[in-house]
């Protein structure tokens, strides 16, 4: 079975799907908040790469930048954000569109899930301080069922 990365277009369609993100939070008032202190010269390719690692792709993130516990770390200690998470999703979504990946209703509706359990879940769980974050988080990989336990 082709896998979630294979369908939306590979490394290529991850790269295009990250960039298109990046451009709508970038121009959304309460998203671009999380950037106003700047941001990796590399972000696009940085995400592409750990977005690919979860759904289904190679290990380039893990190689290349790092593991699961530094991408927590730096989305921790912010409190909560419910309003941003919203409209994070909300620009993910109209990604989806920019790039063409809604097109297939299986596909769009996957990535959608996974975007928004990584923005509420994964990503959220330490609000007090990117000091809870746990040393050694592996990168959770996201199937067409959803989150791959084990």
């Amino acid at each position: 079975m082709t896998s979630v990365f294979e369908a939306a277009g590979g490394a290529e369609g991850m790269r295009r799907l990250a960039h298109a993100w990046h451009v709508r939070v970038l121009a959304d008032e309460v998203v671009s908040h999380a950037f106003s202190h700047g941001f990796h010269p590399d972000h696009t390719e940085r995400l592409a790469a750990y977005w690919g690692e979860a759904l289904g792709g190679p290990t380039a993130y893990t190689e290349a930048y790092g593991d699961e516990s530094s991408v927590v770390r730096m989305h921790s200690g912010n409190g909560q954000h419910d309003e941003m998470d919203r409209r994070a999703i909300a620009c993910f979504d109209q990604a989806l569109t920019d790039t063409g990946l809604d097109g297939d209703d299986r596909l769009r509706a996957v990535l959608h899930d996974y975007f928004s359990w990584a923005t509420t879940v994964s990503m959220s769980r330490y609000h007090a301080s990117a000091d809870d974050v746990p040393a050694n988080l592996r990168i959770p990989r996201w199937s067409w069922n959803g989150l791959v336990q084990g």
